[in-house]
């Protein structure tokens, strides 16, 4: 997991076109998702990290974003009533 506010911009390029970065996050909130979803765009950088894959978010406590990954949510949101 990388915070978006410790990568310096060539660094964030580099392991975004070397498929290193797939996923980002919300910090405070716990949420990660695709990072094309509108929601995500609009976060903080403060608060967003970056992730390799959904396992790794999953592992840090992460759940899925409703909006950009509406099976995955339903799947968590299901699992945990």
């Amino acid at each position: 997991m990388w915070r978006h506010r410790e990568l310096t911009q060539p660094e964030l390029h580099l392991k975004l076109k070397q498929q290193e970065i797939l996923y980002a996050g919300n910090a405070q909130l716990k949420i990660y998702g695709r990072l094309t979803c509108a929601s995500g765009k609009r976060m903080l950088k403060n608060n967003r990290v970056f992730f390799v894959n959904e396992h790794e978010a999953i592992a840090q406590g992460y759940r899925p974003c409703g909006h950009c990954m509406r099976q995955a949510y339903k799947k968590w949101k299901d699992a945990t009533i």
